[in-house]
């Protein structure tokens, strides 16, 4: 059964950075695309930035020039390195994995993340 497992969510001040890591219990080779996504309460589930096995990474606005995204292959981990943070970055992120042939996506099950003073 594919397992998506988050980590390195946390409290970080306006300006400071954090590593958002995602474990993929699969192989990239299965992959169709990774994602990350964020939710606030109360709002839907936004898209910040999604790789295309073998494409190019496309960002949310909201992150373009702050975020990227990468995969580690060897570690079958997607990472999303997150600088310059803001108040507005707080949210649930989490991993989306859509994998060819199956019918739906996959979820991890999300990681807090605080942009606080």
């Amino acid at each position: 059964q594919v397992q998506l497992v988050e980590s390195g969510g946390g409290l970080v001040q306006p300006g400071g950075s954090l590593r958002l890591s995602c474990r993929f219990s699969g192989s990239f080779f299965s992959v169709k695309a990774m994602a990350w996504y964020r939710q606030v309460p109360g709002k839907q589930r936004e898209l910040v930035a999604q790789n295309p096995t073998g494409g190019t990474t496309n960002y949310s606005d909201a992150v373009k020039g702050r975020f990227a995204m990468s995969r580690d292959h060897a570690k079958s981990t997607v990472y999303l390195q997150m600088n310059s943070l803001k108040p507005e970055d707080t949210a649930v992120y989490y991993c989306n994995a859509d994998l060819w042939g199956e019918p739906h996506d996959y979820w991890g099950q999300g990681t807090q993340v605080t942009v606080s003073s």
